[in-house]
């Protein structure tokens, strides 16, 4: 049943191409050199973090010692995010990703499901990319993760990769570059660049700090150049075709809770509708170790 399953695939990417034809606006890069990001070829897996390398000059640390997805929160300082106002255990955690762990759980929503099972069992998996984990027990069945390094040739920070693989079969949930970026309507953003065949798919996401010293990460915007999801393909002439999806719609909530534990609430909507969400548990490395085997948490262990 591959051949279904490859059938199935082309004719939901040739329906996704249709969208961003019909629903996008064609820009030349050089007019949105905000939303410029990597792009992938035709499986992605991590072949992308070594091409970016290659054709940017830049220097690849896998495994990073001491790296971070965002490598200075200070850069997100802005009307609704003060860095000073942020827990210190949730900087960290930004600032120096890997020296922390991570338990993971999942859970999806009826009716979105159905058009998630689709979606990753055709296209993300032919691709191998965005493999969104389908119920609990997958998660349940581990997740590994990498921090990358990718370095300008003065050693300062290009871009993060966060590489994450999904079950025993290693399936690529995440081949993702963050950085920061100043997107024109909101200011200082998080954006974060998903490879996919000739083009992306970028998320930028708005920082928020609460009274609590909580984290928000939100892509709701409402217009081009807001904070958003944005599926963009290359024409190859200098232009690309960008689609602000608007009802698409991510949300990191990053607090720390009565215990002392650093979490992540992570929720995905579309059309105002629950589809996806991942809830994490976040520790120090010396924690894990201290505390031995096991976690208390339901869950798979994703050691970053």
């Amino acid at each position: 049943m591959h051949w279904l399953a490859r059938v199935i695939g082309a004719i939901g990417a040739w329906f996704i191409y249709r969208l961003i034809a019909m629903f996008g606006r064609t820009y030349a890069w050089r007019d949105i050199a905000w939303l410029e990001g990597p792009l992938g070829d035709r499986v992605i897996g991590d072949a992308p973090y070594r091409d970016v390398a290659a054709r940017q000059g830049l220097t690849i640390e896998r495994d990073a010692r001491d790296a971070g997805l965002v490598g200075d929160f200070g850069a997100l300082r802005g009307a609704d995010c003060d860095p000073d106002r942020l827990d210190p255990r949730i900087r960290e955690f930004y600032e120096h990703t890997t020296r922390f762990a991570m338990d993971v759980w999942s859970q999806t929503y009826f009716p979105t499901s159905i058009a998630l099972f689709l979606l990753v069992t055709t296209i993300s998996r032919q691709v191998n990319q965005l493999n969104f984990p389908l119920s609990p027990l997958e998660s349940a069945r581990g997740m590994s993760s990498e921090i990358i390094a990718l370095r300008n040739p003065d050693g300062s920070l290009r871009y993060t990769g966060w590489f994450r693989t999904l079950g025993e079969q290693a399936r690529v949930l995440y081949t993702g570059f963050y950085m920061t970026e100043r997107a024109p309507h909101r200011g200082p953003c998080v954006k974060v660049v998903f490879p996919m065949p000739n083009g992306n798919a970028t998320v930028v996401l708005a920082p928020q700090v609460e009274p609590d010293g909580a984290l928000i990460l939100d892509s709701t915007g409402v217009r081009f150049g807001d904070a958003g999801f944005y599926r963009i393909q290359s024409r190859g002439d200098g232009r690309a075709r960008v689609w602000h999806i608007r009802t698409l719609r991510e949300r990191f909530r990053v607090y720390v809770d009565d215990r002392g534990v650093v979490r992540c609430d992570h929720h995905v909507r579309f059309l105002g509708l629950p589809v996806l969400s991942l809830h994490y548990k976040i520790v120090k490395r010396a924690e894990v170790r201290d505390a031995g085997a096991g976690s208390p948490d339901p869950g798979a262990r994703a050691a970053v």
